[in-house]
């Protein structure tokens, strides 16, 4: 009993008077990367996509966006190189119109597809690039 209470004591005598001096919060106003992946053969959102872009978006409400680069992507299971392209466009512009909705800032946008080509890792059909990467580079609070 009586080690409990002395260890209970050095606790209330640490020099910590409130949680701040403990718990740091990292700033919301910094780069941002995520994936949004998709079903396969399709370019529309699912609901954890919007989560993910909704949640992004609020997390950057007060900062200034500097740039956003959305790159689509497509597996080569299945399909022409011209399909996976188109595709892989889709998926793109999906995304980007929905941050665009969100409210980041369109003219900030930078949007690319890599088609089949983006399809190969190390020579090897890789079917987890059915997603659209979205890289936010923010500049600072607005």
């Amino acid at each position: 009993m009586a080690l409990g209470l002395s260890a209970a004591g050095c606790a209330a005598t640490s020099g910590y008077k409130q949680r701040s001096d403990l718990v740091s919060d990292p700033s919301a106003c910094a780069d941002k990367r995520f994936e949004v992946y998709f079903v396969p053969d399709r370019a529309t959102l699912t609901d954890a996509a919007r989560m993910a872009i909704g949640m992004t978006a609020t997390q950057l409400q007060g900062c200034q966006i500097k740039h956003v680069k959305v790159t689509g992507l497509a597996d080569a299971r299945s399909g022409t190189a011209a399909a996976n392209q188109t595709i892989s466009e889709r998926r793109a512009r999906t995304v980007a119109e929905a941050l665009a909705g969100a409210g980041l800032p369109a003219p900030a946008f930078d949007i690319e597809a890599a088609g089949a080509d983006g399809a190969l890792v190390g020579g090897v059909n890789d079917p987890l690039r059915r997603r659209t990467e979205v890289l936010i580079e923010v500049v600072g609070p607005r």
